[in-house]
């Protein structure tokens, strides 16, 4: 296996062996992440999802909502905006900055939220999985401070598919413990 590191200055064959070495190493963070959503919403009874407990610790459903809205912009960012399609709910419940709230019926269903979420992933996993090198080391598109945090696409995209959700699942393994259903397992 190359230890070549990506970058726009790398030969053509290097950034060829870059970009299957990236896949290799971010594909099995993928599926860790899939199957923990798994664990972590299935216990959660459909008609809790949407409670929060206390003030400032947000549901389930806002979190889930909340990340299956990036599955389209990793599409986007790679050039397959033939897997994006209309979402069934309005974004503007979850974009960044929203505020979740305790609002009986203003969230979707857990279904609906959760079966949203695992198809744009798994749609978004495929784009990448697809993507090329040359595709991967090119400049973020976004503008300000992601842009700075993360300058490519390649690394804009591996934080949305990993270190993203990761973040929101850990404060729903939080809110589990707080609703008294404990660890997911």
């Amino acid at each position: 296996m190359s230890t070549t590191t990506c970058s726009t200055a790398n030969s053509n064959s290097a950034t060829a062996s870059c970009g299957a070495l990236t896949t290799d190493m971010i594909l099995p963070g993928t599926a860790l992440t899939l199957r923990y959503t798994e664990q972590l919403v299935n216990t959660i009874p459909a008609d809790i999802f949407a409670k929060m407990p206390m003030p400032d610790l947000n549901s389930p459903a806002f979190y889930i909502g909340h990340l299956s809205t990036y599955g389209d912009r990793v599409c986007t960012m790679l050039g397959r905006n033939d897997l994006v399609t209309p979402m069934p709910y309005s974004v503007d419940l979850f974009k960044a900055g929203a505020v979740c709230l305790d609002q009986p019926g203003l969230y979707p269903s857990k279904e609906t939220l959760v079966s949203t979420f695992f198809e744009r992933q798994r749609r978004a996993i495929e784009a990448f999985t697809t993507a090329d090198s040359k595709t991967l080391a090119a400049e973020n598109p976004a503008e300000g401070r992601f842009r700075e945090l993360f300058p490519t696409i390649g690394s804009a995209v591996c934080f949305m598919l990993l270190a993203h959700p990761m973040m929101h699942l850990g404060q729903i393994s939080a809110w589990r413990r707080a609703m008294g259903l404990g660890s997911a397992s």
